[in-house]
């Protein structure tokens, strides 16, 4: 032990330190409202090159390489099983031109930028400029929960940032592989066979592996406590044995698996892919941290005024052009091109890959090899704090956003659902009603309050509606058990604070009282759906009204001894609804939603 504390950290727990800092990220920056990637560059750094605590070459030695490779390929097939082809809708066209022309333009200005500005020779440029067509969709997945941009930029990022990581990786194998050529003894025409040959075995291998897969799933030869460790055991073994034939292949292997397993519509493919978001969260902070420590403080010392003017040129000109050149002639509009245009940040894939090519072209003889590293990190580090910072201003100034202020969405078209849905846009929420009875959305549709015909677990919803929109979701249809079944299955994306149903009409019987896994929490008085319809069929209404230093709450109260509060708004708290048990905070300009008697004036004209 003496000895393993002389040479570092002890690699257990420098595992438990990446682990702890990685998540313990991700939860300061959920209450901070502050980007994830920021915190955890921050928090990798520090006990990297700043305090020196963990040096993850030093720590885990040779195994370093082969965890972020495998950490990555499990990363971008969790992309790809995220990639329904029917959530492409309208966005399609974009990404299409996004990838074919969009790489290659992108390769090209990137490779312009590191010559001429870094100062980089060509050799190095061309293989560098190949890894910067990678956008990093471990960077853009959390940018885009916390900016909350609409359906169409949104699909948009996302797609390209997926796709094209295996692209640019497979871009610098090539621009490597010229190199090589140029610098050595091999032959062009064996180069060029060894590459079709690794983009031909990836590309049936991760095809294949994914038809299999579905396949066994959907005819029940895998049991269904197996199907998630059976999915990750073939991740593993297409992504070694695709990159045992061309290095960085494996990443497009995974990729192509994912992607066709997400769109075959296999019956267990929520559970699926909920189970591996949750996995990919805790890999991308591992990673990120883990090569944000492994930075020396020599190499960001040799990083100049050169590297921040690459920088500069990269997210200003480079990327812009690539952008708004394959997007000339599309129908995506002028805000969404120019958002995606100044969207650009780079991510793990980048510095993981970088890093690895860098060494190779540095033992070929390459010189400038050695400085892909540290030119790598500066653009990371530099568009992971720009964007995290600037995406939700830059989206709100082009009015890209899904919504500025909380949503809710009611399921019933019921009068409890349209009281509730009136007072709320009163005070500008944005709020829907669905329902799969066009009838009972005809009141709602008087009214002007939103609507969606359909059932809002459909496939059909899923693509069509911007869930983004809304924060919390209120089951109050008329059938408890679809109440509960709405609540359970949209409280993983909601979070199960935010999901709310009626109470059930069977709860007080030990017989038919559900766990607390299933459901929504209560929401107002204590009462079931048709005890609450009684109520409003009686002239009871749902009001709003705001809170002041001469109006509190207990001054509410005694003017109103019946209501029952159901929920509170203001513009520092944000949205809030109330339970039975539940206390309504008190404070100057919060407006009470509640549930009360008309008032006298109103039932004296009645």
């Amino acid at each position: 032990m003496a000895t393993a504390a002389a040479t570092g950290l002890d690699p257990v727990l420098g595992f438990a330190l990446v682990g702890a800092l990685g998540v313990g990220s991700q939860w300061l920056a959920w209450r901070l409202r502050m980007p994830a990637i920021v915190l955890m560059l921050a928090a990798g750094l520090a006990v990297g090159p700043g305090l020196g605590l963990l040096d993850p070459s030093r720590d885990f030695g040779d195994l370093l390489q082969p965890l972020v490779a495998i950490a990555v390929a499990i990363i971008l097939f969790e992309g790809g099983l995220s990639l329904n082809v029917r959530s492409l809708a309208d966005a399609a066209a974009g990404v299409r031109r996004l990838v074919i022309i969009g790489a290659p333009l992108g390769w090209a200005a990137s490779a312009a930028a590191l010559h001429y500005v870094a100062g980089l020779d060509w050799a190095t440029s061309s293989v560098f400029g190949g890894i910067m067509i990678v956008t990093g969709p471990t960077v853009i997945a959390p940018l885009l929960r916390q900016a909350r941009l609409r359906r169409r930029p949104a699909a948009l990022l996302q797609w390209e940032a997926i796709v094209n990581d295996p692209v640019g990786a497979l871009a610098a194998v090539l621009a490597f592989e010229v190199v090589l050529v140029l610098n050595t003894s091999a032959g062009a025409g064996h180069a060029a066979l060894d590459f079709a040959l690794g983009i031909g075995v990836a590309s049936a291998l991760g095809l294949a592996a994914g038809w299999g897969l579905a396949r066994a799933f959907a005819t029940g030869r895998v049991p269904e406590y197996m199907k998630v460790p059976v999915l990750f055991g073939s991740v593993l073994l297409v992504f070694a044995v695709s990159d045992s034939v061309l290095h960085e292949s494996g990443l497009l292997a995974v990729t192509l698996m994912g992607l066709w397993i997400a769109n075959v519509e296999l019956p267990s493919y929520v559970e699926l892919r909920r189970f591996k978001e949750h996995a990919t969260v805790l890999l991308v902070s591992g990673v990120f941290i883990l090569l944000a420590a492994n930075m020396d403080r020599a190499t960001l010392a040799a990083l100049d005024w050169r590297a921040v003017l690459f920088v500069a040129a990269v997210v200003l000109i480079a990327r812009p052009l690539a952008v708004l050149v394959s997007l000339i002639g599309s129908p995506v509009p002028w805000a969404e091109r120019l958002l995606v245009a100044l969207t650009g940040p780079r991510g793990v894939v980048l510095v993981a890959v970088a890093g690895l090519f860098g060494e190779r072209l540095a033992e070929i003889g390459v010189a400038d090899g050695a400085r892909i590293a540290p030119l790598a990190f500066a653009l990371v580090g530099a568009t992971v704090v720009l964007h995290g910072f600037a995406l939700g201003p830059l989206a709100r100034a082009l009015k890209l956003t899904a919504a500025t202020r909380p949503g809710v969405l009611i399921v019933g078209g019921s009068a409890f659902s349209l009281a509730l849905a009136r007072a709320l846009d009163k005070l500008d929420l944005p709020v829907m009603i669905a329902d799969p009875n066009h009838a009972h959305l005809r009141r709602a549709r008087e009214a002007g309050i939103e609507t969606f015909f359909g059932d809002v677990l459909s496939e059909e919803a899923e693509h069509r509606l911007d869930l983004v929109r809304y924060e919390m979701v209120i089951a109050a249809s008329d059938n408890d058990a679809y109440n509960t079944l709405v609540t359970t299955d949209l409280a993983p994306e909601f979070g199960r604070e935010k999901v709310y149903q009626l109470r059930r009409s069977r709860d007080s019987s030990r017989r038919h009282a559900l766990p607390a896994t299933l459901g929504g929490r209560p929401i107002g008085p204590d009462e079931t759906f048709y005890q609450v319809e009684a109520r409003l069929a009686e002239g009871w209404e749902v009001r709003t009204t705001r809170l002041s230093e001469q109006f509190d709450l207990d001054a509410w109260r005694a003017e109103h001894p019946d209501a029952v509060p159901l929920g509170q708004y203001s513009e520092a708290g944000g949205l809030r609804f109330v339970g039975p048990e539940d206390d309504v905070e008190k404070g100057e300009g919060v407006h009470l939603i509640a549930l009360a008697p008309a008032r006298k004036e109103r039932r004296a004209s009645a």
